[in-house]
């Protein structure tokens, strides 16, 4: 079975072709400023070579099919043809409450989908705007929606409740619904066979770090907290955005300011985070340049980031009654061992044992805790889009048989 899997920007396509025979990834790329000018699309065949084509992408449709006709190019092309392409499945950022699971993406599925933009304003329309697409370009061709929120469905209402009028939650839905659930998924299942245990009997912490960044509290297999909320930009302190912050300084900034809602809301996604405490960059790798140059704000800006996420390690520990593995995933995660050992340095005390020189090197997937830690540390590189191939064949495959 070949699986194209699409991620749909508001400016951005990003794809990846899957031979599930071996699960290997036969192609990928994506096109960058959609709908503006300088628009092209990147493609790397899966022998390494790198093709970049300009041109005037105004739309998703018109992205897609770029992106299809590049895959049955004679010359660049790994297809001979649409037909060879059994199923399609898209990241969906938001399925509210509605779904729990991936699904297949029926009319009736898509209408619950559009329900949800109100809630997802910047991810859900893009998302639906591939999905539309794809129907128009491969009539028939089963689709798969992998929603973002769907893991995090698990939690109780202790864990996803805010402290607002309950009329409110049921009105409008304002509850906590995470995200980076198919990351969570993945890196902790991933972590389980690597050692070998159970994944339903494991109490696992998952760190998320990227420019947008997340940690998961998962307790027998299922999410039982996570830091994102209502919107992606609670929790952690991140790339632009500010993480947790109290709502009464939120209303002194805008009367001080003198601005809006909309301008509040770019100010605290799109200006805030580290690049507003450092004032260098959303780049934790320019920002560690600067601390290393003696630049103070960026030294703050990466004490801040190290300090949330220990917070929340420490406080996700506490509410499962005990860790067993602590996982390490998304870009800064992967890479940026200063940062690692700025989260689990000096967690001794909780059976959380760095082995800080080999996490000087580590730069792959396995252990950096010591041989005598009690909670394993873990790097997981993570891999949402195969997470989202598997999905799909799994349901293609069960709609197939039926």
């Amino acid at each position: 079975m070949k699986i194209l899997v699409l991620n749909c920007g508001s400016s951005s396509i990003k794809y990846q072709l899957f031979n599930m025979v071996d699960r290997t990834v036969i192609a990928k790329g994506g096109v960058e400023k959609l709908g503006m000018k300088g628009s092209f699309l990147k493609h790397v065949r899966q022998d390494g070579q790198v093709v970049v084509f300009e041109g005037e992408i105004l739309d998703h449709k018109i992205g897609i099919e770029f992106i299809l006709g590049i895959l049955t190019s004679e010359k660049h092309g790994c297809l001979k043809g649409l037909e060879e392409l059994d199923a399609v499945g898209h990241r969906v950022v938001h399925g509210g409450e509605h779904f729990n699971a991936s699904a297949l993406l029926t009319e009736e599925i898509l209408q619950e989908v559009t329900k949800c933009i109100d809630i997802a304003p910047l991810h859900n329309p893009p998302n639906l705007k591939g999905i539309r697409a794809m129907e128009e370009l491969v009539p028939g061709i089963p689709q798969v929606g992998v929603f973002d929120t769907a893991f995090h469905q698990t939690m109780e209402p202790k864990a996803y409740m805010y402290g607002i009028p309950y009329a409110l939650y049921k009105k409008y839905g304002i509850r906590r619904y995470g995200f980076h659930g198919t990351s969570h998924r993945y890196v902790s299942k991933r972590a389980c066979d690597l050692l070998g245990v159970d994944l339903h009997t494991q109490k696992i912490i998952s760190c998320h770090l990227g420019n947008g960044a997340s940690v998961a509290a998962i307790k027998n297999g299922k999410s039982y907290d996570t830091s994102m909320g209502f919107t992606p930009i609670e929790g952690l302190v991140m790339g632009t955005r500010c993480g947790d912050l109290d709502v009464g300084a939120v209303y002194y900034i805008m009367e001080k300011e003198e601005i809006g809602i909309r301008s509040a809301s770019t100010l605290f996604n799109k200006h805030s985070g580290m690049l507003g405490i450092s004032g260098v960059s959303s780049d934790m790798r320019e920002i560690e340049m600067a601390k290393d140059s003696g630049n103070e704000r960026a030294k703050l800006a990466l004490d801040v980031f190290n300090y949330k996420v220990k917070k929340y390690i420490g406080s996700y520990i506490a509410a499962m009654g005990g860790l067993d593995i602590l996982i390490l995933t998304g870009g800064i995660g992967e890479n940026a061992a200063t940062t690692r050992e700025g989260i689990c340095g000096e967690l001794d005390f909780m059976g959380i044992s760095l082995d800080y020189e080999k996490n000087q090197w580590f730069r792959s997937e396995g252990m950096i805790s010591t041989p005598d830690s009690r909670v394993k540390i873990m790097v997981i590189p993570t891999e949402e889009e195969l997470m989202i191939a598997l999905d799909t064949e799994e349901i293609v495959s069960s709609q197939n048989k039926s």
